[in-house]
């Protein structure tokens, strides 16, 4: 027995503001078939006693102390835009002044 019908496909499609064609809603219908039998098949393990985890490894920090470095000289980071003026990037504007 399907877990979910063609028609709530196409009514999660519309809350989602997509505009599927029919096929496209019958093999969506497929898919999300299989993702929630397995989740049901998965509902069904026993998970007493088993504590909540967001990784199979522990974590502990990845990120590096942080180090000074010299940046890049003002010439060699401009020199990566295509316009600059006064020592900066210059891009098109795109607000009014009034905003």
């Amino acid at each position: 027995m399907s877990t979910i019908s063609r028609e709530e496909v196409a009514h999660l499609a519309r809350l989602a503001r997509l505009e599927v064609t029919d096929e496209e809603l019958d093999a969506f219908a497929g898919q999300l078939d299989v993702i929630l039998q397995s989740m049901k098949t998965l509902a069904e393990v026993d998970t007493d006693g088993v504590q909540p985890t967001s990784h199979a490894v522990p974590l502990v920090n990845v990120f590096r102390e942080d180090q000074p470095q010299p940046s890049l000289p003002r010439d060699a980071a401009l020199a990566g835009g295509p316009d600059t003026f006064e020592d900066r990037f210059r891009v098109p504007r795109i607000l009014d002044e009034e905003a």
